[in-house]
């Protein structure tokens, strides 16, 4: 089912307005324009009383730029009937993730209430749905439900004019002809009453195929005529239906590449992410390559320093290797005595298995290195947990160092 002719005005429209570029560009974040777009056709396709255009706004500072606005009237529904309220919403720069100004419009024949909770005199409106605004939770079709709900409750405007006085009424209850009244006081001092505001009579254009008596003089003319006014009429809507369907093409090209263009923003962003990321590992990589380059040369040196000493059989296998500090040379004798006193005990079963010696002997040999076994690996779990602590000391500050730097 295609979508009404002001829709797709309104989609053209706001299409147009906001991929425009240059100075004539609207103030809005180029992520956000798709969203307020859609915030502005839903609230249209709900309420079509209102109507989105661009007009020039000035701020309080005296800047003054190019925004978008939704004018028109908002239903408010009171006592059983339904009024129409004109608002003017303006979006401004930092829309959506600000609330928008709202003002209430009234026409030369309408007053604002005073006081009124929610609308000031200089018609600005505050109601609690604009005071707590978040963003992207708050919209522009919500507002206005809430902006009737309220309106509802304590209507803003009122009309103003003089009462004709009535005719005779045979009702004996004479309520069905009296307005709604907004206030205990229905009549003023000047003999004026006020009222909310009754909407506007609205007027239709003229019909095309007019009276019965036009009827019957067209069916007079002369046939040529008849037959030009019917083939251009016929063509005309021939041309509006291409039309139609041109606008609805573009629409859907306009919808493709904007979805793309948010596609291709968020691929950019990933693209961007993993680069730095990317970055971030081949520096570690290349700090690690330093690492293993210098320990290289350090072994390479070492290697043709005792080249000869191996040969001659000069060079001591426990004078081979240093150990750094003092914790690991704890590590290492506590280690060295707790395999030696594992290959002690193995002897020792060998040994009276085959009964080398007495089971006594061995029972009691086995104590004793068992609990010097027990001391060791006790003194090298403490060591090994100090060093734990070392080393994570030292990462945390080379990571400092690095987010320093």
């Amino acid at each position: 089912m295609a979508a009404p002719q002001s829709e797709q005005q309104t989609a053209t429209f706001l299409n147009g307005v906001l991929s425009q570029r240059g100075p004539s560009a609207l103030p809005y974040a180029e992520d956000i324009k798709w969203h307020i777009r859609q915030q502005l056709l839903a609230l249209i396709s709900s309420y079509p009383s209102l109507e989105p255009k661009t007009a020039s706004f000035t701020h309080n500072d005296g800047r003054t730029v190019n925004l978008l606005q939704v004018d028109g009237t908002v239903p408010m529904p009171y006592q059983g009937v339904t009024y129409n309220i004109p608002v003017i919403i303006w979006l401004i720069d930092s829309y959506p993730r600000f609330a928008p100004c709202v003002y209430v419009n009234p026409t030369r024949d309408m007053i604002i209430k005073r006081p009124h909770p929610y609308v000031d005199p200089s018609g600005i409106v505050s109601i609690p749905y604009l005071q707590n605004w978040v963003f992207p939770s708050s919209n522009l079709l919500d507002l206005a439900r809430h902006l009737s709900d309220y309106f509802g409750r304590d209507p803003p405007l009122y009309s103003s004019q003089r009462r004709p006085n009535p005719p005779p009424n045979p009702n004996p209850n004479p309520s069905h002809h009296l307005s709604p009244s907004l206030s205990n006081s229905s009549y003023s001092s000047s003999g004026s009453y006020a009222r909310p505001v009754i909407p506007p009579t609205r007027t239709y254009p003229p019909s095309p195929y007019g009276s019965g008596a036009s009827f019957s003089r067209v069916q007079t003319d002369d046939p040529t005529e008849v037959y030009k006014r019917n083939a251009i009429n016929k063509l005309v809507e021939m041309v509006h239906g291409d039309m139609a369907g041109l606008r609805k093409t573009r629409d859907a090209e306009m919808d493709g590449l904007f979805n793309a263009q948010v596609a291709l923003r968020q691929r950019s962003e990933q693209l961007g992410k993993g680069w730095k990321e990317m970055l971030d590992e081949k520096e570690g990589l290349e700090q690690q390559l330093q690492m293993v380059l210098m320990n290289s040369d350090v072994l390479e040196g070492w290697l043709r320093e005792n080249e000869g000493k191996t040969k001659d059989g000069g060079v001591d296998v426990d004078d081979a290797f240093q150990c750094v500090d003092a914790l690991s040379k704890q590590m290492l004798e506590c280690t060295a005595s707790d395999l030696a006193i594992e290959d002690v005990v193995y002897s020792l079963d060998k040994a009276v298995q085959d009964g080398a010696i007495p089971f006594d002997q061995y029972l009691r040999t086995v104590r004793l290195l068992s609990r010097e076994q027990f001391f060791h690996r006790a003194t090298a779990a403490k060591v090994r947990a100090v060093q734990m602590q070392s080393q994570v000391a030292n990462m945390a500050a080379r990571l400092s160092h690095y987010v320093a730097s």
